[in-house]
């Protein structure tokens, strides 16, 4: 039994700790205990800020949650929290219902993380993409990525498989994260054919497609023909935008996204966000768990890898096909490359 709602405006508290306390009665079993460790107490809560259906991050998110509260028997509540000013009565509100895991989604939470983690000490706190705290809160983990790593793979498979010799990048907002993203796909680009043109934008949002189908549709129009993508629901937008027409190349975030454009996708640069969680939160269950820490995700973590799209492999056009297994040559070559250390990819945050 699970619940998931979307919250724009303050909790019943009363309702959800009702609520809570019938479903953790239906779930938790004397049988459990040991594994479940503080979450016999409570349940696991993941509260998205991002919408669910993205094909992305959160879907991800919610199906290893599921998938993980049935394999270990816990109660599990998914809470979607749209608007910003109701980030912290929402943590509240699962503060005081006893949850044993809060997990969130974000740079925005970072601050009602800080105001209210250390109020409730017996919860564990889990932030998916977010910086180190300083100082650390000793109930608090926050989970970063090396992405641009992705990013630098995805410039190099581009600049083989370009015929204009003009690439893109769409992300969602213009934040520190993602400018790094796109200085790491042009570094990739450039390493490989140094008077490739580099063409990076944003839609100013995370769940826009008709803006990002807008930017995309402009930039094949003035002749790019592969872009990557960085903005989650928005992505759908730009997919569409390649779709239109045959030779436009899109890598993007998830490998959902292959049925979005069998014959546009050609690969991905993948954060599996629900891998992500499943680890996180299968530590978080631990009685050992420890918080305080701040955990730093790249390649060869089995989480962020640039992955060609076996769709794109079967229904493509051939000659791109073809000139797929050159690209991924050089891929794999610059993958090695960054896991041995001789080539260092830079984290360059402004634009």
């Amino acid at each position: 039994m699970t619940n998931e709602t979307g919250m724009n405006s303050s909790i019943n508290r009363r309702s959800f700790l009702h609520l809570s306390a019938g479903a953790a009665a239906l779930s938790v079993t004397t049988s459990l205990l040991p594994d479940l460790a503080m979450a016999a107490d409570g349940v696991v809560a993941l509260v998205h800020t991002q919408a669910a259906g993205d094909n992305g991050p959160v879907d991800q998110m919610i199906a290893k949650l599921k998938q993980l509260a049935a394999e270990k028997g816990f109660e599990y509540r998914v809470v979607y929290a749209q608007d910003p000013a109701t980030y912290e009565s929402v943590f509240r509100a699962l503060g005081d219902a006893g949850a044993a895991i809060i997990i969130s989604t974000f740079n925005g939470v970072t601050e009602p993380f800080k105001a209210l983690a250390p109020s409730y000490p017996k919860t564990k706190w889990i932030q998916i993409f977010g910086d180190p705290m300083n100082p650390p809160i000793p109930n608090v983990v926050t989970v970063s990525y090396d992405y641009h790593l992705g990013c630098y793979l995805s410039g190099v498979f581009a600049a083989v498989m370009s015929k204009s010799g003009k690439i893109g990048y769409v992300g969602g907002v213009s934040l520190p994260q993602l400018n790094a993203d796109f200085n790491a796909l042009k570094a990739g680009a450039i390493s490989i054919r140094p008077d490739i043109t580099v063409t990076g934008a944003f839609a100013g949002s995370f769940q826009d497609p008709a803006k990002g189908q807008e930017i995309a549709t402009q930039m094949y129009n003035d002749g790019i023909d592969y872009i990557q993508t960085d903005s989650a629901a928005t992505d759908s937008g730009v997919i569409a935008a390649a779709t239109e027409m045959e030779g436009r190349m899109v890598s993007c975030i998830s490998e959902a996204q292959y049925a979005l454009g069998p014959k546009s996708v050609i690969s991905i640069v993948g954060l599996d966000f629900g891998a992500s969680l499943y680890n996180e939160t299968t530590k978080a269950l631990a009685p050992d768990w420890k918080g305080g820490i701040h955990e730093k995700t790249g390649l060869g973590s089995g989480v962020i890898d640039f992955i060609a799209s076996p769709v794109f492999a079967e229904q493509g056009p051939k000659d791109l096909v073809e000139k797929t297994k050159a690209a991924m040559e050089a891929v794999d070559k610059a993958r090695a490359g960054i896991l041995n250390g001789s080539i260092i990819v830079p984290f360059i945050t402004t634009i």
